[in-house]
């Protein structure tokens, strides 16, 4: 047997039975979303209109369908089945509609998702299914393949790790340089197998041979490599970089940890802005909670009790907004869901003292937190946090840490100083004003 084969995972894959119940009149299914989507994939034709069709006895334009359910995933967990056709999708009736009118529906969609769906017989999917095969206007492709995105997808190492008295190799999946998760040489080829299930139109790579024997360190570094490019070029078209793969919901839950078994594969490093705009990096299990990362930037720095409680962890928002992160938040999940953005990281260090006696108190008998307190001054002027009016041009000669008693004195006098913003939310989330 393979050195790291196994058997297949059950937590990411898709539905491979139906519940023989099935609702066949209309009705609405309710959907929130979860770390990895709503947890299913939408399959129909990428042009607009069509022939009518009878659905259990009712006429219907074509209809985009239900072809995947991630198992244990939202939509599973709210009841939708696959074979279900798409009516309305927030309200709105999309009947006729093209592939990416409905995918593009849904993803605007927010958290929550109702879709107006109805439910086929096995009998009856069986019968539109061979009907639309047989239908010379039916479109061939299902899906649009031609639209492009960026999925900076590597493998940049890889790991032995034991779990259940079982010692097994994992590799490490990397995007724009964010470990994103752990998988094992059988979860890619499950991944391959769906993909080329739910997509069957598109010409997907090799996968590298599996091989009957336990293999070396350098026989897994070349496995390594090779799966590596089976992701990130894929052939003649890299299926990555094609939109409705990548964003298909079978890429999502292999992207993104699935339990917390596989949560404890392996430590994650993850960056952490400070006030200096300068980032530091923590290496913490990938299923930390917020508190615990606080903890390990606290020791990786050096800080006192008495100075962390000064300062949390906040998510960048990109409205301009800071969001405080809860301390059972998983840091590493917000880190890797913003692989998108500029910035080197999403996670940030603010203040978390509004005193400013007690500020003052502080900073005369603390070096670090003195500059600390500097630096989130300086970044409060420059985004207009903090009023300078006619004071600009004077704390702008004063920015230097070496002068940072001056400057915090002026800016301390003047408005918006260790003031806070909070932008009304649905739900009690703090977020404070950069």
């Amino acid at each position: 047997m393979d050195a790291d084969s196994s058997g297949d995972d059950c937590s990411s894959s898709t539905q491979d039975s139906q519940p023989r119940f099935c609702n066949s009149d209309l009705h609405n299914v309710y959907i929130q979303k979860a770390e990895n989507g709503f947890g299913f994939n939408v399959r129909g034709q990428v042009s607009e209109g069509g022939q009518y069709r009878s659905i259990n006895g009712q006429l219907f334009a074509p209809l985009q369908h239900v072809s995947a359910v991630i198992k244990n995933g939202a939509a599973e967990q709210a009841g939708l089945l696959r074979g279900d056709r798409i009516l309305e999708v927030n309200g709105v009736n999309v009947e006729g509609a093209t592939h990416k009118q409905v995918v593009d529906l849904i993803k605007s969609s927010g958290d929550e998702l109702i879709l107006t769906v109805i439910s086929l017989s096995p009998s009856e999917q069986d019968r539109l299914d061979s009907s639309n095969h047989c239908d010379d206007n039916w479109n061939t492709s299902c899906y649009d393949y031609s639209e492009k995105r960026s999925l900076p997808v590597t493998i940049p190492s890889f790991q032995w790790v034991t779990s259940c008295g079982e010692k097994f190799v994992v590799y490490n999946v990397h995007m724009a340089g964010r470990h994103l998760c752990s998988r094992r040489y059988s979860e890619f080829e499950q991944l391959h197998r769906y993909l080329r299930n739910e997509f069957v139109e598109f010409c997907f790579p090799r996968l590298p041979i599996k091989w009957p024997f336990p293999l070396r360190e350098h026989q897994l570094d070349t496995r390594r490599r090779g799966l590596e490019q089976y992701l990130e070029r894929g052939g003649s078209l890299a299926f990555c970089s094609v939109r409705v793969i990548a964003e298909s919901d079978i890429m999502q839950a292999f992207l993104m940890e699935s339990n917390l078994h596989e949560a404890s594969y392996s430590n994650v490093d993850i960056r952490i802005l400070l006030p200096d705009q300068s980032w530091i990096s923590v290496n913490v299990r990938k299923d930390s909670n917020c508190t615990n990362v606080y903890r390990a930037l606290q020791k990786r720095l050096g800080w006192s009790d008495e100075l962390s409680n000064c300062f949390a962890l906040f998510e960048m928002i990109e409205s301009g907004f800071d969001r405080k992160i809860n301390a059972n938040e998983r840091p590493h999940s917000l880190y890797i869901q913003n692989y998108s953005s500029a910035a080197v990281t999403c996670l940030i260090v603010k203040r978390w003292l509004f005193d400013v006696d007690k500020e003052e108190q502080l900073c005369s008998t603390d070096a670090c937190l003195h500059d600390m307190f500097f630096w989130l001054a300086v970044n409060d002027v420059n985004s207009g946090q903090i009023q300078a009016n006619e004071k600009l041009y004077e704390l702008k000669a004063l920015q230097d840490v070496q002068r940072k008693q001056q400057y915090l004195k002026l800016a301390r006098a003047l408005p918006g100083y260790a003031e806070i913003t909070i932008q009304t939310v649905p739900s009690s989330v703090l977020l404070i004003q950069r």
